[in-house]
């Protein structure tokens, strides 16, 4: 996407790495791994935990591939991290670096969190919100180290994603690059009872990532 292009928040990848890629085995999202020993799922997860509104502009469009996940614990730490993605995106249409929605679905004072908010202040301290369609595919998830988290990753595609100044609406269309695409790895957490719902507690983004184009 360019467009005045914003930059990840500085995070070094090796230790990103370190922290996220302790994650056992292949995606969760076929047969061939054992099923987590806690089948059911959160009770707010069904309910709705009272969710904040994340409804974006016309002109914005959030574009997930189908993943069939049949553990009911990975589905919904999938379910939330494409819902912490698009709560900064909400954020940045919202122009609010405090919009409650990526508050919901991050850790409180947390790396993803702190990434979160920081996407969106850089495009609000210069003017822009976005236009047009993201795209994401590749979506595995993978149970963390300690058993209890999980590792949602995937690949982004912002080829027809664009910057638009917020005073006028002009929208800065681009070329497509390999810029438009990065490898996401994003580590969600259960809550410490079973009332809450799973959140994003850490973010890996490696831009210009070849296998994602």
């Amino acid at each position: 996407m360019n467009r005045s292009r914003i930059r990840p928040i500085a995070v070094s990848l090796a230790a990103a790495a370190a922290l996220l890629l302790t994650a056992c085995g292949g995606g969760g999202d076929e047969n061939g791994g054992k099923k987590s020993e806690s089948p059911r799922v959160r009770k707010s997860e069904a309910a709705g935990s009272d969710r904040p509104e994340m409804s974006l502009p016309s002109d914005v469009s959030l574009v997930f591939d189908k993943v069939n996940v049949t553990d009911p614990d990975q589905a919904a730490a999938m379910g939330n991290a494409r819902k912490f993605v698009r709560a900064i995106r909400h954020g940045i249409t919202k122009q609010d670096v405090d919009d409650p929605a990526y508050k919901f679905y991050s850790e409180s004072r947390s790396p993803a969190q702190a990434y979160a908010k920081d996407q969106i202040e850089q495009r609000v301290d210069r003017g822009f919100s976005i236009s047009g369609e993201m795209r994401f595919s590749r979506t595995k998830v993978s149970p963390a180290e300690n058993e209890k988290s999980a590792v949602v990753s995937f690949c982004s595609d912002s080829s027809k994603l664009y910057s638009k100044e917020v005073k006028t609406e002009k929208v800065h269309r681009t070329e497509p690059s390999i810029s438009d695409y990065n490898s996401w790895q994003v580590l969600m957490t259960p809550a410490k009872n079973s009332e809450g719902p799973w959140r994003a507690q850490k973010v890996r983004v490696e831009e210009k990532a070849v296998e994602c184009r």
